[in-house]
């Protein structure tokens, strides 16, 4: 009896030293716990590239000046355009401040549409009622492909609804008719209504141009009418 006890113990003694070891390994083979790191700190998104707020003065004086100096180039290539022609005479349906007892055309208003741009102005003499219409003729007719009105600042761009050439027969062409889509030109003190057509098969001697002035409320200020064309 006292054999099998002692039997017993040594089994029991190396299960025991067994376990131990085997806990010993996996304790081992366990990975030591890391700490954990801070979540960063979120990075705030940069403003917009046109936000002014994120624009240096110096930035933002720049671009007023490339905007100023493109609105020159492109007023340089119409003024000077050799295909382009400036009104030589003129009549309009109304003319601001002129005298009841003489016709639009004899109020000398009108008169300032003439020659090339120069900053003096045609104002019509309604601001928000009915229609008012501007006549410009030329010294020599041409077979048109463009016409370009100025307005000052541009006051009645947006009011423009049609556009005619007049034949050297007399006769009246629409070649374009509807709502402006031009609007005012905020990098210089003019803005150019610009509408391009196919070549004319006929000579064109004027321009007519028609202004809603409830499109627009307030005076209309135009201050050349160029048409081109060879």
């Amino acid at each position: 009896m006292k054999h099998l006890s002692l039997a017993a113990l040594i089994v029991s003694t190396v299960a025991l030293t067994a376990c131990g070891k085997k806990h010993k390994e996996e304790t081992a083979a366990a990975p030591a716990p890391t700490a954990t790191a801070p979540a960063p700190a979120p990075t705030p998104a940069p403003a917009p590239a046109d936000d002014p707020a994120a624009k240096s003065k110096e930035q933002r004086e720049k671009e007023s000046k490339q905007k100023a100096l493109d609105f020159a180039t492109m007023e340089d290539k119409y003024i000077n355009d050799p295909r382009g022609q400036w009104a030589s005479d003129a009549k309009a349906s109304s003319s601001f401040s002129e005298d009841p007892k003489n016709p639009p055309e004899d109020g000398g208003k009108v008169k300032r549409v003439l020659g090339p741009v120069d900053n003096k102005v045609w104002t019509n003499n309604n601001q928000d009622i009915g229609f008012d219409w501007l006549e410009t003729t030329y010294a020599k007719p041409v077979s048109a492909t463009e016409v370009r009105i100025v307005f000052s600042h541009g006051n009645g761009v947006d009011a423009v609804t049609k556009l005619e050439l007049q034949d050297t027969d007399g006769k009246w062409v629409t070649v374009w008719s509807g709502l402006s889509d031009q609007k005012e030109d905020n990098r210089g003190d003019r803005t150019w209504f610009v509408k391009t057509f196919d070549k004319t098969p006929y000579k064109v001697k004027a321009v007519k141009f028609t202004i809603a002035n409830n499109v627009h409320t307030g005076y209309k200020e135009v201050d050349a009418v160029q048409l081109v064309g060879d």
